[in-house]
């Protein structure tokens, strides 16, 4: 007899293309959902993956077989939640964790979408991941995913980081020679984030398969002010688009080598326990469908 949970392992390896992924979203460890995946496909009778080094590839039939449960799953959920919800207590305030830049641009204006009232809270990944844990709020907008007991993350969109520099800045002529535009952005003065040159060390590894050798001019921790900071002509750094369009003054600011571009995942963040809550559930509703297209 099949396994409801067979199921739900198998569309989340399906989704992730991976069983160590689909693992990290369900909260369980990989052998626990490779057998899972091992005793479905035993029940159907043949494979529903092609097995490669790094994912996991869906036969003809586990395409077939996801197109029929993937509606039925949902709708189990979604039922699931409605009828928990209906004899959960309300929040009548919900706690929002968040950093400056996303919240400002993202959350604050749709406000009052939510239905509830909202405490906000500020911080690093880090600082915020503390307060979910110690249930000083309900929700967190977070750009790191920590394997921990008790808490669930939905990845809610790609924030793309451009690098930007003063509008006065003469910018390297020969652009198609990655090692002299390497040289070139290393002889600049960069504004960081923090010390340790977040999103600048993406970039690096990602473009020029090395950490970068930066001494950051300066490091302002908020985004908003470093943008401002470039349109002063004190340096580049890199900003995420969705502040540009938002905040940029073309007239001050430029973007610059733009195939040099970096994507970080953000993800919401919950204690399963309230999963269900009717209030948690509208503000990640509201929160993910003005974020589909974050630019």
């Amino acid at each position: 007899m099949v396994d409801f949970e067979w199921y739900r392992s198998f569309i989340n390896i399906y989704i992730h293309n991976s069983v160590s992924e689909a693992a990290k979203t369900r909260i369980m460890t990989q052998p626990a959902m490779s057998q899972h995946l091992a005793a479905l496909e035993a029940e159907v009778g043949e494979p529903l993956f092609i097995r490669k080094s790094r994912k996991m590839i869906p036969t003809d039939r586990g395409k077939e077989l996801y197109s029929q449960l993937a509606p039925l799953i949902e709708s189990l959920e979604e039922t699931t939640i409605i009828f928990k919800a209906a004899s959960l207590p309300t929040h009548s305030v919900i706690r929002i964790g968040s950093a400056h830049e996303f919240y400002n641009e993202k959350i604050l204006p749709q406000l009052r979408e939510y239905k509830t009232c909202t405490i906000s809270h500020f911080g690093t990944a880090d600082v915020l991941l503390e307060l979910l844990k110690e249930d000083k709020v309900d929700i967190i907008i977070t750009s790191k995913k920590f394997q921990t007991p008790g808490i669930e993350y939905m990845k809610l969109c790609d924030e793309e980081f451009v690098i930007v520099a003063p509008i006065q800045l003469e910018i390297l002529k020969d652009t198609d020679n990655l090692k002299l535009k390497e040289q070139w952005l290393l002889s600049q003065d960069w504004i960081s984030y923090g010390l340790e040159l977040p999103i600048i060390r993406r970039l690096w590894r990602g473009h020029f398969k090395k950490r970068p050798v930066i001494r950051p001019a300066h490091v302002i921790p908020n985004l908003h002010m470093i943008l401002k900071a470039i349109e002063n002509g004190v340096g580049l750094s890199l900003i995420p688009t969705y502040i540009l369009t938002n905040s940029m003054n073309e007239v001050k600011a430029k973007v610059i080598f733009e195939d040099l571009k970096v994507k970080n995942e953000l993800y919401i963040a919950y204690k399963t326990k309230h999963k269900h809550l009717p209030e948690i559930n509208n503000i990640t509703k509201v929160i993910r469908e003005n974020t589909k297209t974050i630019n």
